[in-house]
């Protein structure tokens, strides 16, 4: 498939190619510009500040002779279009959440997360060492792009609802956002899954658009103000058990790059994911307090749920089997996650579990 030359022929091709000369990367005496979308809002506690990050560590690493432009969402073009932009050429780069690009292909959850899957540290085990990068990268050409993790917001809450959950069947009817494939499993519950931008939630959860949403986790959700509309809270979700998000720059400009240019967004986003986790990680468990104190309802799902979204999960999955590239990236993805998890569970897992038992 050639992504780049069917863009050319399509509206959004053709839109964008005209658009290419305006964001070409900019020059000033030596110097390079690029223009990077976002699908945060500005300002959004933790996501944002991945993509800042990622902005500041080039400039830094190369002595300010690469530079990125960050347009949050909206500012260029909208959250969920960041994709198609940069693919195209109207955009260099973008940071964001591949799972909102399953449309694209639904190969790219992995590399956010995908329900019942990885956690922030299985994933990078096997993105870094068991073949993730190489898959990613593989997926990338088919559209145009060159990709690269670039934060990880850790484990993220089952999320806020309007009221209890007691059993599966409450999930019928419920207009509930999640985006990836975790929003399709919900959808087998019965759930009315909406897909919405981060910076428009709130909102819509205000006025009453939908019945509850996930987002992140303790922090970024108590700076989003869900704890002002609800106070029923679900701490541990099924969907998103690592959640990486990703850099990906336009795969011609990445190429017209020097290799130390190159190897400089590389290492700024790999930079980024570390430092992004234990932004979120460092954060969580006071502003967990906080909410409590504030008459947050900390609950967690009964087992009855948890059985229903595994099996919600792997109808998803197995729906996306025919897919030959989807397949190979599970199969890779999943024989990572055991490998991985049966040490962790058998040396951390058992260790933290006596130390907190051991020190109260």
């Amino acid at each position: 498939m050639d992504r780049r030359s069917f863009l050319k022929t399509s509206a959004l091709g053709g839109t964008a190619a005209a658009a290419t000369t305006l964001a070409a990367p900019a020059y000033a005496q030596g110097k390079r510009t690029l223009t990077m979308v976002t699908t945060w809002g500005r300002g959004l506690a933790g996501v944002f500040d991945a993509a800042q990050r990622v902005a500041d560590n080039v400039t830094a690493m190369s002595d300010g002779q690469l530079t990125v432009d960050i347009k949050a969402a909206g500012e260029l073009v909208g959250a969920f279009e960041v994709f198609d932009a940069v693919s195209s050429g109207q955009a260099d780069m973008y940071h964001g959440a591949d799972y909102y690009f399953v449309g694209q292909h639904p190969g790219y959850a992995f590399f956010t997360a995908v329900p019942m899957g990885m956690t922030a540290q299985e994933l990078a085990n096997w993105y870094y060492q068991d073949g993730g990068m190489e898959l990613h990268d593989e997926l990338g050409q088919i559209f145009g792009l060159k990709s690269f993790l670039g934060g990880n917001t850790g484990a993220q809450a089952g999320g806020w609802f309007s009221k209890e959950i007691n059993s599966p069947e409450d999930f019928n009817g419920l207009k509930f956002r999640m985006p990836g494939l975790g929003g399709k499993a919900l959808g087998k519950l019965g759930a009315s899954v909406q897909n919405i931008p981060g910076s428009e939630v709130y909102q819509a959860l205000s006025s009453g658009a939908i019945d509850g949403t996930e987002w992140i986790g303790p922090w970024a959700d108590e700076k989003a103000g869900f704890q002002e509309i609800t106070k029923t809270y679900y701490t541990a979700g099924f969907h998103e058990p690592g959640a990486g998000l990703s850099v990906a720059t336009n795969r011609d400009v990445f190429e017209s790059l020097s290799p130390a240019h190159q190897k400089i967004i590389e290492i700024a986003s790999g930079e980024c994911h570390q430092w992004n986790l234990t932004q979120f990680l460092a954060n969580n468990g006071a502003a967990l307090q906080r909410l409590q104190a504030g008459g947050v309802k900390v609950m967690e799902f009964p087992d009855s749920v948890w059985d229903a979204f595994g099996a919600a999960s792997k109808e998803v999955m197995d729906e996306n089997m025919g897919d030959e590239l989807f397949k190979k990236i599970y199969d890779s993805a999943m024989k990572s996650m055991k490998s991985s998890s049966g040490w962790q569970n058998l040396s951390s897992g058992v260790y933290t579990a006596q130390r907190d038992r051991v020190l109260g």
